[in-house]
């Protein structure tokens, strides 16, 4: 069993990989735009700033991804890593489980390949439309967290999902 932590600047290809992993291993996938989109449409009239709602949101993933791993289920968290605690947190629940913690980061540098992938997918609530500053997208990239202790994988996400998915399913396998 694994806990798979998804990183990745929206529309670098995180949510496709993440899919593709859960077919391929039977896990579970806990998207976290799915989560905070619901909430913004149920809170649509009460005052709840981003913030706020984002803490909330992840609150509920963390919820239900302690409830899938205490199942005996793998689990992936779709969703960028840009907090410290999202790392701290997935590690603690890995060890309570007794899962092995995974961090898989998806890269895509290009901004306009970024702005046609984010222009092209169905859009949820929660998801952004496009990027309006490359100063902000390229701090956002470099601001990533990830695990400091563990081995990592960093998928270069211009490239066709077939030419790495394959390496994705071996990492994940390692101990």
């Amino acid at each position: 069993m694994f806990f798979l932590q998804m990183s990745g600047f929206p529309g670098s290809g995180k949510s496709t990989l993440a899919r593709e992993i859960g077919k391929a291993t039977n896990a579970v996938i806990v998207d976290h735009d799915i989560v905070k989109s619901a909430l913004m449409e149920s809170l649509n009239k009460v005052d709840l700033d981003d913030k706020k709602l984002g803490k909330v949101s992840y609150n509920i993933d963390w919820s239900f991804i302690d409830f899938i791993l205490l199942q005996g289920h793998s689990v992936i968290l779709d969703s960028p890593c840009l907090y410290t605690e999202m790392v701290e947190r997935g590690l603690e629940l890995s060890k309570k489980h007794n899962v092995k913690f995974k961090y898989v980061e998806c890269i895509l540098e290009d901004i306009n390949e970024i702005n046609t992938r984010l222009k092209s997918r169905k859009r949820m609530r929660s998801q952004i439309q496009q990027v309006h500053s490359e100063e902000s997208f390229m701090k956002w990239i470099k601001n990533s967290k990830k695990p400091s202790n563990i081995n990592t994988l960093t998928i270069d996400s211009s490239q066709p999902l077939d030419s790495y998915i394959n390496g994705v399913i071996k990492y994940l396998e390692e101990e």
